[in-house]
């Protein structure tokens, strides 16, 4: 066997053994897979391989990424997905020791998640045209994604059994395949229920369909279709900065905090495993508050 074969064999079973132990999503894993198979492909111009690579060789690659304007942070999910992989390989006795242990990460820039106003999001929710179907589902998107808080993936993939209009909630599978009730708010469930009677059997016509924001065609729209109708939107409703389907998110979660919600009850309905990773909504709610002393206080 060839030893690009041998390399390819040792990065899938360790794609199958992370899908069976964590669950994770197709787009992880490929992104895990992408990383691996360039710095197996970097590491074949250095005659080195996968399995048999020294701590030096991991570094100059690190030092390789960044000197050809890899961001820190995609440096450093690099660098997690090495220690992964190769904390896998010597439980598997495949390696001796593990290359990434003394490797320190690189250095990240201590940025606030970018998020919207009230008002902004106020326009950016009036900014489809509710007479035409496909608008209309639009806006029931845009109108659950802020309400709830959820992932652009979940979101385009909710199928018809996971809401409930009576209850008020959607049951949504997140990242490591862990399930989450969410609620949907009043007004996002009005917007559904439209959309529902109104919107969605025009945009359908005779197909069928479990999936509850088809696209034109009858199928799961991709993320990257949301994305792009966003920057539509966006654009009508005159917001002239970058845009994504996670700036909502972001929204979402500063908008409760800076309303008083309990950060507890806002990693819930994130979906935050790690707590940690929810308390980056008190910097922005902190930020926000400086600015509105400065603005408004006699001495700001």
């Amino acid at each position: 066997m060839k030893k690009s074969q041998t390399n390819n064999t040792v990065i899938d079973l360790y794609l199958d053994a992370l899908f069976m132990e964590k669950g994770l999503s197709q787009n992880t894993l490929g992104s895990y897979q992408r990383d691996l198979i360039h710095f197996d492909r970097w590491l074949a111009t250095q005659s080195a391989s996968l399995l048999d690579v020294k701590k030096t060789d991991i570094e100059f690659y690190l030092s390789f990424r960044l000197q050809n304007k890899q961001s820190a942070r995609s440096t450093a999910r690099l660098l997690s997905c090495l220690r992964g992989f190769y904390q896998y390989q010597l439980r598997e006795s495949r390696i001796l020791l593990d290359p990434t242990l003394e490797i320190e990460s690189p250095r990240l820039p201590s940025t606030l998640p970018k998020s919207l106003s009230e008002a902004d999001v106020e326009a950016l929710l009036a900014a489809p045209d509710i007479n035409q179907p496909i608008e209309l589902r639009d806006r029931a998107m845009l109108e659950l994604l802020y309400a709830s808080g959820l992932r652009v993936t979940e979101l385009v993939s909710i199928q018809l059994g996971q809401l409930s209009m009576t209850q008020g909630v959607i049951r949504v599978m997140g990242k490591g395949s862990k399930e989450r009730l969410v609620p949907t708010g009043e007004e996002a469930l009005l917007w559904l229920q439209r959309y529902m009677q109104q919107g969605r059997p025009l945009l359908l016509g005779a197909k069928m369909s479990d999936t509850m924001f088809p696209s034109k065609r009858g199928t799961m729209m991709t993320r990257q279709t949301f994305w792009h109708r966003i920057k539509i939107y966006a654009q009508r409703a005159g917001i002239n900065r970058p845009l994504s389907p996670h700036t909502l998110r972001h929204a979402f979660a500063t908008h409760l905090i800076n309303h008083g919600a309990d950060l507890r009850v806002v990693q819930l309905l994130l979906g935050h495993s790690d707590l940690s990773t929810t308390q980056i909504y008190t910097h922005v709610a902190r930020e926000r508050m400086k600015e509105l002393h400065a603005e408004h206080h006699p001495r700001g």
